[in-house]
């Protein structure tokens, strides 16, 4: 019976890597992913980036009346 995902050449490649990791080979990503606060203000209606969730507090953002239509994005830090 097969293992349709542990098999193939993703599962190769997924393989090679771990390899490569282990053997101290290879670059390992150091940024962590951020949640992003994305919403509507009254000074600019479309969607935009409000702020890093640990930096503004988007409950407070709806419950003021300040942002609308917020929501959350998991995004890597440029």
């Amino acid at each position: 019976m097969s293992k349709g995902y542990a098999e193939g050449p993703a599962a190769e490649e997924a393989e090679r890597r771990l390899e490569e990791l282990e053997r101290g080979d290879g670059r390992v990503e150091t940024r962590a992913d951020r949640l992003a606060v994305y919403g509507s203000t009254e000074d600019a209606p479309e969607r935009h980036f409000l702020g890093w969730r640990e930096d503004v507090d988007p409950d407070e953002l709806f419950a003021t009346g300040r942002a609308w239509g917020i929501t959350l994005v998991r995004e890597r830090p440029r």
